[in-house]
């Protein structure tokens, strides 16, 4: 065990989980590559969990930064105007689709989602909440409550009244088979039931992830959640729709992962890539719900200088760069290469994704269980080769994938020849 490693078990929680049986420390970074304390250069395929938007000390970004840091002002607190802030909030409202959009800064996708939680509950005057089974929006109480993965949920006190529903558990056998169609309208019935039989009076809204991130990239079929729209709107129930992970361009498909559904939000959760590392979260809602709440509130350092330089430089860098025709490129080559070669690997039990966002659930070849064992095996073999992946699902079976949208054509089947290379050498392992 290496001296950090025993410095960190000692005065970190037990909870912080570490990759890999040796975990590593990233002291260097360029480009869509990082180097460890030893030197070993990685490819980067997890992004800091999808943070690192565009990747490693990118100019535009780190100057945009410095000119801040150089007028001496880090902070000032949302009491005075903030001009990146403000710039920052135009460019996101615009984006959203939403009508008389304002947009509201957190520090990160937990607080994002609370705030979106609050908004809704005011305006509904009700503490019911609908959320996806698998889901995943954050570690704070509120959070948790509308969390559906027993690994990521610590108790079952609630500020919320939660029911949840079906939408990314195809698996399930009464699901298992059946088309987009049917699948779809199985899910519609079920939130018909729920409505009829589970909630007392008014429902504030219903919580999404497009794609689920902890869930491992499971998704709902595009056009679930306009299904799902239809009956909500009829009993006034608000959507959120959680882009902490899907926005930005990265599905490839649309900038904001609810976008491959036809649907606008009544709002939406953002965080983790927008800053490219630096710490930002937020909500963009319709006005009126936005501007809602009676009470005043604020983010201490939502929206503070720093991060809006570094988020304002990284959206505009993704916009003039179009990453997200980008995405869509290189996500396909990757998911294509990889569902060419899952035949041939029985313990891939799924591959799945959408752009720079995709999946590969590995499963017990003589059973078809999920397991966990074999994803641990996995990322060991590609730490090796000088990739880094990241791991997830609601059995914890599932390798995720999420490189920098800046990805070139070169580094993504650079990419996919480890990955394969790995589960060719795990999955002769397993089946000797």
């Amino acid at each position: 065990m290496s001296d950090l490693f025993a410095r960190h078990r000692a005065v970190m929680p037990n909870w912080l989980a570490l990759y890999y049986n040796e975990p590593i420390e990233i002291v260097g970074g360029k480009g869509n590559r990082v180097v460890d304390a030893s030197g070993k250069s990685y490819l980067d395929f997890f992004a800091g969990i999808l943070t690192n938007m565009i990747g490693y000390d990118v100019p535009e970004v780190r100057e945009a930064v410095e000119r801040q840091l150089a007028t001496g002002v880090v902070h000032t607190s949302t009491v005075y105007l903030l001009r990146g802030q403000v710039e920052l909030a135009e460019k996101i409202a615009r984006l959203s689709g939403i009508e008389n959009a304002k947009v509201f800064f957190t520090n990160s996708g937990t607080e994002a989602n609370e705030t979106a939680l609050l908004l809704a509950t005011y305006a509904r005057r009700s503490d019911q909440v609908l959320a996806m089974r698998q889901s995943y929006h954050g570690r704070s109480f509120g959070a948790i409550s509308v969390t559906s993965n027993r690994s990521w949920k610590n108790n079952s006190l609630s500020p919320l009244n939660v029911h949840f529903l079906h939408g990314a558990d195809r698996h399930l056998t009464q699901f298992r088979g059946l088309s987009d169609a049917d699948y779809i309208a199985a899910c519609v019935d079920d939130l018909r039931h729920v409505l009829a039989t589970s909630v007392g009076g008014d429902v504030a809204a219903l919580i999404a992830e497009p794609i689920q991130g902890v869930g491992g990239f499971s998704m709902a079929p595009d056009g679930l959640f306009a299904a799902y729209k239809e009956v909500l709107d009829a009993e006034g129930v608000l959507f959120i729709s959680d882009e902490v992970q899907t926005g930005w361009g990265r599905t490839g498909s649309a900038f904001f992962g609810i976008q491959n559904h036809g649907v606008t939000p009544d709002m939406m959760t953002f965080a983790k890539g927008l800053g490219n590392g630096f710490a930002v979260g937020g909500v963009v809602a319709r006005g009126d719900l936005m501007d809602g709440p009676h009470a005043a509130g604020l983010a201490t350092f939502g929206g503070n200088p720093i991060s809006m330089a570094a988020a304002n430089a990284t959206l505009d860098y993704v916009l003039d760069h179009d990453l997200q025709a980008n995405a869509a490129r290189t996500g396909a080559l990757i998911i294509d290469g990889l569902r060419q070669a899952a035949p041939r690997l029985p313990i891939v039990g799924d591959v799945r994704g959408k752009g720079l966002m995709f999946a590969v659930e590995l499963v017990d070849p003589a059973t078809g269980a999920p397991s966990p064992a074999i994803a641990a095996r996995f990322m060991e073999e590609t730490k090796k080769a000088g990739l880094l992946a990241g791991k997830g699902g609601l059995y914890g079976n599932v390798l995720r994938m999420a490189p920098p949208l800046t990805l070139t054509q070169d580094e993504a089947a650079e990419g996919l020849g480890i990955i394969v290379n790995a589960l060719e050498t795990v999955n002769a392992e397993v089946t000797s």
